[in-house]
């Protein structure tokens, strides 16, 4: 028996499907995922903060140390996730990572580093880091390693 399939079909739709999750309806009683992306250059914090709310996530951004730790204790909704640089001008080591894990003990925290030495990784999991990210990185793949960490709402 011999069938003929065209090869191309058209299915019937009102309305356009969604090409990415921001072509998505708004979710009944969910918010968007907060990101919190840290990091001392500028130029680097605006192509993260641009590539992610580009894709739907409410974010904000630091410079340093003491504007990640203000930020995190003045926050009325902590962040879902936590984009953090190692190496900043005001805090060099994992001694950050561990004061955002008290501030924001359920955020998923992502760490960034040009210097990721193997000691450097266990110790940042220990912590509590979900993953360490070596820099540079191609901002363009960041939402969808953001999406397949970050927490299930």
């Amino acid at each position: 028996m011999l069938a003929q399939i065209p090869a191309t079909f058209c299915i019937p739709s009102a309305a356009p499907l969604p090409s990415t999750a921001r072509d998505l309806p708004p979710r009944e009683g969910k918010h968007p995922l907060r990101v919190l992306v840290v990091d001392d250059e500028p130029l680097v914090r605006w192509a993260i903060a641009e590539t992610l709310s580009a894709e739907g996530y409410d974010v904000d951004e630091a410079g340093d140390a003491a504007s990640t730790v203000h930020a995190l204790g003045a926050a009325a909704d902590l962040p879902d996730i936590v984009l953090l640089d190692l190496r900043l001008p005001d805090c060099s080591d994992l001694t950050l990572l561990e004061i955002v894990r008290l501030l924001a003990p359920a955020a998923t925290v992502i760490l960034m580093t040009a210097y990721g030495t193997p000691e450097v990784r266990e110790r940042a999991r220990s912590i509590g880091a979900a993953l360490v990210l070596d820099k540079p990185f191609d901002v363009d793949g960041l939402a969808g390693l953001v999406s397949s960490i970050r927490p299930r709402h």
